[in-house]
C-alpha cells in the first residue's frame, strides 16, 4: 500500500524480471497523478462506457447511425479551427507504428520514419512488466540512452538521427489497468499510460523541442473527446507545463465515430493533431455495430474488403475532408504487409501492394500514412514525396469534391466479394496464433505475411460470431456450399490447430499457450452473447 494524497493506491508489483522498474516507473508523484485524475475522472468515464452500451442497445433494437442534429451547429460554423501544427509535428508523411519494448522502439527511432506511435494498446500485449518497461524505453530514448543487445551479441542503439518523434497510444477507456487500484477500484488504463508518459517524459519532450503527444484510440463519441480534452487541461496544470503542450491525434476506427469526425475536433481543438483512418478496427466496429441486421452488413473474407469498397471510401475520404477543413492533419491507415528479406518473389509483391495503398492514400489528400516495419518507409516516404514535394503536409487541399453521406458511410451492401471456407480458416487461424502471442506477451506478430495486432484478431472472432448466429453459407474448398455452424467451427478450431502444431513443431506448440488461446477463442466466437471487446477477457486470463 503506498498512501498518496490522503488515500490508498494499492499497486500489485507483479512477477517483475526488472524489479528496478516499479521504482523508477510508480514513483510517489506518478502514482499522486494518476490518483488525481482517476478521483476527478473516473465517474464521467463510467457514465460514457454506460452511454456506449446504451447506444448498442439501441441499435440492437433496430436504430441506426448518422451525423446528430444536436451537433448540427458545430458542422455548420465555419469559424473555428484545431490549433496550428505543433513542434515536430507539421511534417507526418511517414508514421511508423510499434510497441515500446526496446529493440522495436530503436527500429522504429531508427527508421526514417517522420513520427513513430510508440503503441501501449493493440500492438502490445498489457502484461504489466511491458507498460512499465515501455515508459522506461521512452525516457531513455529521450535521453539518448536507449539500447539493446541480443544474446548472440548483436548491439541496437540510437543512430544520429533525426529521429522518429514519439506519439504514444495510451489504451483505449474500456480498458482496465488491474494492477493500479486508487480507493479499491482499478483505475483506466488509458489515464494510467497518459499520466506516466506525461510525467515523466512531457517536459523533457517539451526540452527538447517537441511535446508529449498521444494517439487516442477506440472513441465513440465526441463526449468521450471532451473528456481526454478535460484530463488534458487538468493533468498539464497538475504537472506544470504550458497548456496546450500536449497534442492528440484521434483514431477514427469505430462506427459511430465515423458520424461524429467534426465535433470530435472541436471538443479537442486547443489540443488536436488530427484524425487517423483506423481502418483495421473500423472493420471490426462495422461488423460489431450491426451484427445481427443480416445480409445489409454482412462483409465477405476480411482479406478482400478494401479501402476502395464503396462504404471505405467514403470513410476515408471524408476523413480527409473533414481534417483539411478545420486545419487538421489527416493520416492515413495501416499498411499491414511485411516485406520479405529472403523471398525476392514476396518481397516485390508486399512493397507493390504497399505502394499502391499509399498511392491512393496520398492521392486522396492524407498529409501522411502508416507502416508496420522499417522496411517500408522508404516506400511511403518516397509516395508522399512525389505528391507533397517540399510541403509538409497538404491541409490545404480541402477536397470540397467530397459530399458523402450517412448513407454512403452505411453502404456496407456494396462491398464485393465472397465468404469462403478459406475466409474462416483464416480467421481461425488468425484469432489462435495471435491470442497464443498475446498472452504470452506480445502484441504484434507477423502471421501469413502481415502484421496483426488486436484489430485483426477482433475481426476475426467478430466475423465467425456473425456467420454462425445469420447462418451464412460460405464457399467450401471442393466449390460446394455450406453453413457455418458453431459444430462446423469447433471442428475448423480443432483443425487449424493442428495445422499450427504441423508448421512449428511439437516443442514450440508445447511451450505455447495454446489451450489458453483455443478456449478464449473458441468462448468469444462461439458464445451466444457477444463479447464487447476481445481484449478484455484476454486480460483477466493475464498474470
Amino acid at each position: 500500500m503506498v498512501d498518496v494524497a490522503g488515500t490508498h493506491v494499492t499497486v500489485e508489483r507483479g512477477d517483475l524480471s526488472d524489479p528496478d522498474l516499479f521504482e523508477r516507473v510508480l514513483t510517489s508523484e506518478a502514482l499522486e497523478l494518476v490518483a488525481d485524475l482517476h478521483r476527478t475522472f473516473q465517474p464521467r468515464r463510467a457514465e460514457l462506457l454506460t452511454a456506449r452500451r446504451d447506444r448498442a442497445r439501441q441499435l440492437d433494437a433496430g436504430g441506426s447511425l448518422d451525423f446528430a442534429a444536436e451537433t448540427k451547429d458545430i458542422r455548420d460554423d465555419p469559424g473555428w479551427q484545431v490549433a496550428d501544427p505543433a513542434p515536430g509535428l507539421a511534417d507526418r508523411r511517414v508514421e511508423i507504428t510499434c510497441p515500446t519494448d526496446k529493440k522495436m522502439a530503436l527500429n522504429a527511432l531508427n527508421s526514417g520514419a517522420k513520427v513513430w506511435l510508440a503503441d501501449f494498446e493493440d500492438a502490445n500485449s498489457p502484461l504489466f512488466e511491458n507498460m512499465l518497461a515501455g515508459q522506461a524505453n521512452l525516457q531513455d530514448s529521450i535521453d539518448g540512452s536507449l539500447a539493446f543487445s541480443q544474446p548472440d551479441g548483436k548491439a541496437y542503439a540510437l543512430d544520429d538521427g533525426p529521429h522518429a518523434v514519439p506519439v504514444v497510444r495510451p489504451r483505449g477507456w474500456h480498458l482496465p489497468e488491474k494492477h493500479v487500484l486508487v480507493d479499491d477500484e482499478p483505475v483506466s488504463g488509458g489515464i494510467f499510460d497518459f499520466a506516466l508518459y506525461l510525467l515523466h517524459s512531457g517536459q523533457a519532450q517539451i526540452d527538447a523541442g517537441r511535446g508529449p503527444y498521444y494517439y487516442l484510440p477506440k472513441m465513440e463519441s465526441h463526449l468521450e473527446a471532451r473528456l481526454w480534452n478535460d484530463v488534458f487541461v487538468h493533468a498539464q496544470e497538475a504537472v506544470g507545463i504550458p497548456r496546450g503542450s500536449v497534442r492528440a491525434t484521434v483514431l477514427i476506427e469505430t462506427y459511430p465515430a465515423a458520424f461524429c469526425m467534426e465535433e470530435i475536433l472541436f471538443e479537442l481543438r486547443e489540443h488536436s493533431a488530427g484524425l487517423n483512418a483506423g481502418r483495421w478496427d473500423y472493420l471490426f466496429s462495422v461488423i460489431k455495430t450491426f451484427r445481427t441486421r443480416g445480409e445489409d452488413f454482412l462483409l465477405p473474407d476480411r482479406n478482400v474488403v478494401t479501402m476502395t469498397a464503396p462504404f471505405m471510401k467514403a470513410y476515408a475520404e471524408l476523413l480527409v475532408r473533414t481534417c483539411h477543413k478545420r486545419g487538421a492533419h489527416a493520416i492515413g491507415g495501416m499498411a499491414a504487409f511485411i516485406p520479405s528479406r529472403r523471398d525476392a518473389e514476396a518481397n516485390e509483391k508486399a512493397l507493390a501492394k504497399v505502394r499502391e495503398d499509399k498511392t491512393r492514400e496520398a492521392t486522396a489528400g492524407y498529409d501522411g500514412s502508416w507502416v508496420a516495419h522499417p522496411d517500408l518507409v522508404p516506400v511511403c516516404r518516397e509516395v508522399f514525396d512525389e505528391v507533397l514535394g517540399d510541403r509538409p503536409n497538404q491541409r490545404d487541399n480541402l477536397r470540397t469534391d467530397v459530399a458523402f453521406t450517412a448513407a454512403d458511410l452505411l453502404d456496407v451492401k456494396s462491398t464485393e466479394g465472397d465468404m469462403t471456407e478459406g475466409g474462416l480458416r483464416n480467421n481461425v487461424s488468425v484469432g489462435l496464433q495471435y491470442l497464443n502471442a498475446w498472452l504470452g506477451g506480445s502484441g504484434a506478430v507477423a502471421i501469413y505475411g502481415l502484421m496483426e495486432d488486436a484489430a485483426t484478431a477482433e475481426i476475426s472472432r467478430s466475423q465467425v460470431w456473425q456467420w454462425i448466429h445469420l447462418g451464412v453459407e460460405v464457399e467450401t474448398e471442393d466449390g460446394q456450399r455450406r453453413a457455418v455452424t458453431r459444430e462446423w467451427v469447433e471442428h475448423v478450431i480443432d483443425e487449424e490447430l493442428d495445422r499450427i502444431r504441423d508448421t512449428i513443431g511439437a516443442d514450440a506448440f508445447g511451450s505455447g499457450r495454446y489451450d489458453q488461446a483455443k478456449a478464449l477463442y473458441a468462448e468469444m466466437a462461439l458464445s451466444e452473447d457477444f463479447a464487447e471487446f476481445l481484449t478484455l477477457p484476454a486480460y483477466e486470463r493475464m498474470p
